[in-house]
């Protein structure tokens, strides 16, 4: 029996929630028209999918890429090949300390990745966050785009705090609590609003030169 809401499978699933978040909220309607569909972002739950997203943490986008690309290159995928890299294999790949101590911790733990499918979203990111290294940001991530669950919303996040200030016209950047508050009026699709709002940042950063 599980325990959780909607799951977002298909690019359908993105579409159906972005049309809800278009009626609900006048002003995603208007993003959605700067942005286009928005993407599917889903990525393979397990060890590797949750590694990438502590990879990303706090790193700009090309140099986590960049990290992403040489861990493939060396075939560092699953727990074991982390664990016999050890410190001097990821050091070599271009983790940093606090992320190769961060990396060897996920590998030891006990983490069941099919029974945290199985819980809540608040229990799946509780379970997450009970792991060194794992905060409520990349714990959120994981659950919106490993687990595919739709009414999960990144509030550290930002990107989404910088895209939320610009479409509501708010006067200074909201903080985690006020987005979050926001947020409550984008559920049962919160997922999908911080896919829009992604998308957004990309185009102000574009348009605007935002860093």
């Amino acid at each position: 029996m599980t325990n959780h809401g909607r799951i977002i499978k298909f690019p359908i699933d993105v579409k159906q929630g972005a049309q809800w978040l278009a009626k609900t909220e006048p002003r995603f309607a208007e993003l959605l028209k700067q942005t286009g569909p928005l993407p599917l972002r889903l990525k393979p739950p397990g060890f590797k999918g949750l590694l990438d997203i502590i990879i990303s943490q706090q790193v700009s986008v090309a140099s986590a890429n960049a990290i992403h690309a040489r861990l493939e290159e060396a075939d560092l995928k699953s727990k074991e090949a982390v664990l016999a890299a050890g410190e001097e294999g990821l050091r070599a790949v271009g983790f940093s300390r606090p992320k190769i101590r961060y990396a060897l911790i996920l590998a030891k733990d006990d983490l069941d990745y099919h029974a945290l499918r199985l819980m809540s979203d608040e229990d799946a990111i509780k379970r997450l966050t009970s792991i060194t290294g794992i905060g409520p940001w990349t714990a959120q991530i994981y659950v919106m785009f490993c687990m595919g669950r739709a009414d999960v919303f990144p509030a550290g996040d930002l990107a989404l705090q910088v895209a939320a200030q610009h479409l509501f016209e708010l006067p200074a950047r909201p903080k985690p609590d006020e987005i979050a508050q926001m947020a409550k009026a984008w559920s049962p699709w919160r997922s999908v609003a911080a896919r829009a709002l992604f998308a957004y940042y990309r185009v102000l950063k574009n348009r605007e030169g935002l860093g």
